[in-house]
């Protein structure tokens, strides 16, 4: 199956590019205190590391936006400010230097106000995501469509790029989030429809990194696979470094795109006699910083398992006391149970390195 994505209005933010027919970006959030500028600058690096192209910051209050400038200077990445009810926090971030802005414009303030924010966006070239929360839908909305549904969401997403649109700003993307999965697809499906910019996936408030990445993973897969989405975030309340896991993930598995390491691994039965799961973990601790896209598996029957993983780029299988590691199904060296982990990850980095 291809997947054909839809193609929609491009625009940037440093060298990463969103939209029309640029690979779909990984986002993540960051979980400290803004205004604390070491921590944050930390866990940009940390998340960059990984494959996090786009990260965003929390700007609640003047001390926040003082921290901006040192910390959009010191980031790899692009930066955007998330800001919330302060127009004059806008402007501080622009004055920054960030690369886009999340708002409300619904929340921002006045018309006067809104305008006083665009016009600087359009001054800065700084791009902007217009983010609908179906919990904090305008109270008009919610009670002519009787809750926050699909289609208050995106009647809330229209009214805001038209206003945009009147004066001029058309450097936007657009996220509709819902807890539910079910209202968060169909509001996507119908935006998708209506206007040609850029949709940032998500689902919110999904839960921890379990609950949360099924939701996420049934959410943004499904509109993926109908190739709607232009850069994506999976919001858990864990540590960011698994959204961004998450994401890859997600884009691996529909085949959009391949970064790091995928590991393939039996969920065990009767016939295994190591601890596979012990070792699963253990591997993907030791390789799980490689950027190369590479295909492990990592299988607890040695009978069965190079067939089974034949497709991997290298995998290994246990026996009792011994293993084999095997590339594209293939045995090629055979080895004591206490030596496999390490030659394992000796065999793989070689891989990558070569």
């Amino acid at each position: 199956m291809i997947i054909e994505r839809k193609i929609t209005k491009p625009l940037w933010m440093r060298e990463v590019k969103i939209g029309e027919k640029a690979p779909i970006s990984v986002q993540s959030m960051t979980k400290t205190d803004t205004r604390d500028i070491e921590a944050t600058v930390a866990q940009i690096e940390r998340l960059a590391l990984i494959g996090c192209e786009i990260i965003r910051v929390a700007v609640p209050d003047p001390e926040a936006a003082e921290a901006l400038p040192t910390i959009v200077r010191r980031s790899s990445l692009p930066v955007i400010a998330d800001i919330h009810f302060h127009h004059q926090l806008a402007l501080k971030a622009m004055e920054a230097g960030v690369d886009g802005l999340r708002i409300n414009p619904g929340n921002i303030g006045s018309d006067k106000k809104v305008e006083e924010v665009i016009k600087k966006a359009i001054d800065t070239e700084t791009c902007i995501r217009i983010g609908v929360n179906a919990g904090s839908l305008e109270k008009s909305l919610y009670q002519k469509h009787g809750g926050p549904t699909a289609a208050a969401m995106v009647e809330s997403a229209c009214q805001k790029i038209a206003l945009l649109e009147n004066l001029g700003f058309s450097n936007i993307k657009i996220s509709l989030k819902s807890s539910s999965v079910l209202e968060t697809i169909t509001a996507y499906r119908l935006i998708s429809q209506r206007v040609e910019y850029p949709l940032h996936l998500g689902v919110t408030e999904t839960g921890d990194a379990f609950h949360g990445g099924i939701k996420s993973a049934i959410g943004l897969g499904i509109l993926l696979a109908e190739g709607i989405g232009d850069t994506l975030r999976v919001s858990l309340t864990a540590d960011p470094a698994l959204e961004v896991q998450a994401g890859y993930a997600i884009l691996q598995a529909l085949g959009i795109r391949r970064r790091g390491v995928e590991i393939i691994s039996c969920p065990t039965c009767g016939r295994c006699e190591i601890n596979i799961i012990e070792l699963v973990q253990k591997v993907k601790d030791r390789i799980i910083h490689l950027a190369y896209p590479l295909k492990v598996a990592i299988m607890g029957c040695v009978v069965n398992g190079p067939g089974e993983a034949g497709e991997a780029d290298i995998g290994l299988a246990g026996g009792k006391g011994v293993g084999v590691i095997f590339r594209k199904g293939k045995i090629v060296k055979k080895c004591k149970e206490e030596d496999l982990f390490p030659i394992f990850i000796e065999m793989i980095e070689e891989m990558v390195q070569s």
